[in-house]
């Protein structure tokens, strides 16, 4: 039988080369990443089939680190390490204590980042099965999330603040969907959109970062989606879009949920 020490001492070896030719900041952000926890975890997902290797790093956020994986027949997946080593997750707690998803979930850091981790795997399910661009959810596990890769096999999208878009007002409209779509079919507001938090594929816009989305039941929605609308309207009135009044989207927003409940009542 292999011992904890050994399993350990293989996830190390194997994920040493995603530590190679760094310095400083760089090696230790990737210390914290690959603690012994998360080294076990990434064990599970291998002995159960979902990822067969993790290949390099996509990204670094102040919560965590994206990674380019494979699944064990070579297809390219994003899994994102949320870390445990750090307190980054201070400000963020209020969106899972103030989750009605998640009455009750309070405790130490690493608790509480679980939670996290979990809370983002169903927000992405609810986006997924309403029909709104996001990476497909694929398997979660303490603080760590496999998920859909956006990108081809140069590397991920860009995010869209780093493209120069064709047609501003499209995409406009096309992200100002994922707004309202979101709010009457996955019942989330994102309450983070912006620039940093959309991805440009070849097929448009992706929304990415769900892990702060709250139920619209969360009393303090309606505030949430005024400024997800803010936010997006300033990023592409510089970039040259029609933008619609914010009151506007949040009147139709609102709207659509209202005539919901009242077919619901009827």
């Amino acid at each position: 039988m292999t011992s904890y020490d050994e399993i350990y001492s293989y996830m190390e070896r194997h994920v040493d080369s995603l530590k190679t030719n760094k310095i400083g900041d760089e090696r230790q952000t990737e210390g914290e990443v690959f603690d012994r926890r998360t080294l076990m975890t990434l064990y599970e997902f291998m002995t159960s089939g979902v990822i067969d290797a993790v290949r390099y790093p996509v990204s670094t956020g102040k919560e965590g680190n994206v990674f380019f994986a494979e699944d064990p027949e070579g297809g390219p997946l994003a899994l994102k390490i949320f870390r445990t080593s750090t307190s980054t997750f201070k400000r963020l707690s209020r969106y899972i204590e103030g989750d009605p998803r998640f009455r009750g979930v309070s405790g130490n850091r690493v608790k509480m980042i679980y939670a996290w981790t979990q809370k983002e795997f169903k927000n992405l399910q609810r986006y997924y099965e309403a029909g709104i661009p996001v990476p497909e959810p694929i398997a979660y596990e303490k603080n760590c999330l496999v998920e859909e890769f956006i990108g081809d096999e140069t590397g991920p999208s860009p995010q869209l603040k780093d493209v120069v878009l064709d047609d501003p007002t499209e995409t406009y409209d096309e992200v100002v969907s994922f707004i309202i779509d979101g709010w009457k079919d996955a019942h989330l507001v994102h309450g983070d959109l912006s620039e940093y938090n959309v991805l440009m594929s070849s097929e448009g816009p992706v929304l990415i970062d769900c892990g702060q989305a709250m139920t619209i039941d969360y009393p303090g929605a309606k505030e949430l989606l005024e400024r997800d609308i803010r936010n997006v309207n300033r990023f592409f009135k510089f970039r040259g879009a029609d933008i619609i009044e914010p009151g506007t989207i949040t009147e139709e927003t609102l709207n659509t949920s209202d005539e919901e409940e009242e077919d619901e009542d009827t």
